[in-house]
């Protein structure tokens, strides 16, 4: 039996049993990793990166304790609990780039100043979002309050162009401000479904060229799905007058005051929105109603949008301040080789108590692009505690991903962290002060997240606030598990394949092959089992049902005050009907959001297995016959913004579950652009 690195002793200063490396060399795309997104100037291993982050990180507290929280946090990092990429990248550097991944930016019907609620106009939002994009933090917007293509524009006697047409500006400054530095960024643009251009969004992306910068979702409310199920017309509506020709066509104002632009069957709108799913893997769903009605802070803000990468739906100018823990490193005995195995809450309770103050801390020492961005995180310091490996630690426990069985251990370890996280906030406002708008009444109201917390931790909220307004968020974490965590399986996500080929991009444009091995792979064969035959609880996001993946966001998400970022895989023959069946699956589970992705001979396939496996996926792309939409991908411009136009260029390259192609995210999404 190969040799394994002896576990540390638990330093009996912090409680934290911090943990070594399991395996003794890390794979070479993990090094790189490392190397090129993490590593500062005199810096050669992670445990510099840890040394950096716990001393940032502590800076913040009073002098006095800044020693004691600079161990504690760096015993929690070796013992799994790290920072998302900007964290990870920038935390003590000096540099003025934000800590924070995303954020989502307000864009209001007017041209510039702001419009009659207070929103800023199209063009005093596009300066803003430059500024978040060039301190490194991805967008996503809320395109919908712009008025549709035809509306009246009463102070210029013409004619609105619509909200598709000022996507496209978005989308070169994104460019531009791209081209200006290396931070790979993303934007995410939501339009609502009664929306009068809602149609010409869903199909923008079939335009070779078009918005290759940005993802795409729509916002569903619980009224829309309500009239597809009961096959119900559905208005497409705005506040703003149309134009003569749009009312000659019989456009008309209702009584509530909205003008109905157009009346379609729900049906027709959604076939619409799936073909394009099923094609293209875009757009994605937010379901809006559900986000509003779980949301802690209903009763002072409205969600309509999220990040890039789903897990964060965000009000404006919000942001994510998030931290995920590699589960893998809470396994003991794993695979039963020397004892049962078991997973190590009690570990994982206390890892998740310091990541909370970890993160609050990131929202003091934080460089913030925009005044906004800091006012709305000092008055309501939401964080996201997550976790990532769980496909990896469910094998390590002997546990199918697809099983009742590794269900419900996933959402133990979902309502363990939920509890740990929310008790340690309620003691940090004790002893730091809560969040400036917390009210017990409204964050309790029956339906919110907090009001189905335990009646002790409710109890407790009512008596002493809390600190941090919301706590938790499971994001892909696709270059952090890679740095830092062996290439353990991302995220909630199960392993994609145990071996596969990807090619990473390197900075002189240039591509590079490696040959990836799953992180659980590894340690299955560093324990001495046998690769050639892998136990059946070895399941792969290949062999795993779409309803399957579904099933597992259906379980975690009621313990996650936020969202959840993963990918349904739906296999290249999957029926239609059965794909459309997914979505009302995914409402009325009442997920936040969902996208999927099925490999076709339109997108491609997105990874490339090691070639035993090849036979053992889905259906593959390679055996379709051609298809002229196919030629019409693939001659798309590249564009600017390298972490989308990656996706175009991985067609049929190979790549990771972190390159896919146009649009893919969940739940809302899987990770649409490697984080820093």
């Amino acid at each position: 039996m190969p040799t394994r690195r002896k576990v540390a002793a638990p330093d009996s200063s912090t409680g934290v049993q911090a943990r070594a490396c399991d395996l003794t060399a890390m794979q070479p795309i993990s090094e790189d990793v490392l190397r090129e997104k993490y590593l500062k100037p005199g810096e050669s291993s992670a445990e510099d990166v840890f040394r950096r982050v716990a001393h940032a990180l502590a800076s913040v507290e009073t002098p006095a304790l800044r020693a004691h929280y600079e161990a504690l946090f760096l015993a929690n990092l070796h013992a799994g609990a790290i920072g998302a990429g900007r964290i990870m990248s920038v935390a003590g550097t000096g540099i003025q780039a934000t800590l924070i991944n995303c954020f989502v930016q307000p864009v209001g019907d007017c041209i510039q100043g702001v419009d009659e609620e207070g929103y800023p106009g199209i063009y005093e939002a596009l300066r803003e979002a430059a500024e978040t994009m060039r301190r490194g933090g991805g967008v996503g917007y809320d395109f919908s309050r712009i008025r549709p293509r035809g509306a009246e524009v009463k102070s210029t006697a013409s004619l609105a162009s619509g909200p598709c047409s000022y996507i496209n500006v978005f989308d070169q400054s994104c460019a531009t401000v791209e081209s200006a530095g290396a931070r790979r960024g993303a934007q995410m643009g939501v339009l609502r479904m009664d929306h009068p251009d809602v149609l010409e969004f869903i199909t923008a992306k079939r335009t070779p060229g078009r918005w290759n910068n940005f993802n795409v979702s729509i916002g569903v409310s619980n009224a829309f799905m309500r009239a597809l199920g009961e096959n119900q017309p559905w208005a497409l509506v705005h506040r703003a007058a149309p134009g003569k020709s749009l009312l000659a066509g019989g456009a008309c104002e209702r009584p509530d005051g909205l003008w109905v632009y157009q009346t379609i069957a729900a049906r027709e709108l959604w076939d619409t929105v799936m073909q394009s799913a099923y094609d293209f893997a875009e757009p994605g769903i937010l379901f809006l109603d559900t986000i509003n009605q779980d949301n802690n802070l209903r009763y002072c803000e409205r969600i309509s949008a999220s990040n890039p990468c789903g897990e964060q739906p965000l009000p404006p100018y919000g942001s994510c301040d998030l931290g995920p823990i590699i589960l893998t490193r809470f396994v003991r005995h794993p695979f039963g080789f020397d004892g049962t195995p078991a997973f190590d809450y009690k570990a994982f309770d206390k890892a998740v108590a310091i990541q909370v103050r970890a993160l609050d801390n990131v929202l003091d020492l934080s460089f913030w692009p925009l005044p906004q961005q800091r006012d709305e995180a000092t008055a309501k310091r939401r964080i996201g505690v997550g976790f990532t490996g769980l496909g990896n630690a469910l094998t390590m426990l002997c546990q199918r991903y697809d099983s009742d069985e590794g269900r419900a251990t996933a959402a133990s370890i979902a309502r363990h962290m939920r509890d740990a996280a929310y008790t340690t906030s309620i003691a940090l406002a004790q002893e730091k002060g809560g969040f400036a708008r917390f009210e017990a009444d409204g964050y309790l109201a029956e339906g919110t997240f907090a009001s189905r917390l335990p009646e002790a931790l409710q109890s407790a909220l009512r008596l002493h606030g809390i600190r941090n307004s919301h706590l938790l968020s499971i994001a892909p974490a696709g270059s952090v598990s890679l740095a830092f965590a062996d290439n353990a399986s991302n995220g909630i996500e199960p392993a994609f394949s145990w071996r596969y080929l990807r090619k990473k991009r390197q900075a002189d444009g240039s591509t590079k092959e490696y040959a990836v091995k799953d992180h659980a792979w590894r340690r299955y064969r560093d324990l001495g089992g046998d690769v050639s035959s892998l136990p059946a609880y070895f399941v792969s996001a290949l062999d795993i049902p779409a309803a399957d993946h579904i099933a597992m966001m259906q379980a975690v998400q009621p313990f996650i005050d936020t969202a959840i970022s993963k990918t349904v895989n739906v296999p290249a023959d999957c029926a239609y009907a059965d794909f459309k069946r997914l979505y009302e699956q995914a409402w009325r589970a009442r997920l936040k959001g969902l996208a999927t992705y099925r490999p076709n001979r339109i997108v491609g396939s997105v990874l490339q297995p090691s070639p035993e496996q090849a036979n053992h996926s889905a259906g593959t792309a390679a055996q379709a016959a051609p298809d002229p939409m196919r030629s019409v991908i693939e001659r798309c411009p590249p564009g600017a913004l390298a972490a989308v136009a990656e996706k175009n260029r991985l067609l049929d390259n190979g790549g990771s579950q972190n390159a896919l192609p146009a649009g893919v995210f969940q739940a809302c999404g899987d990770e649409r652009w490697p984080p820093d």
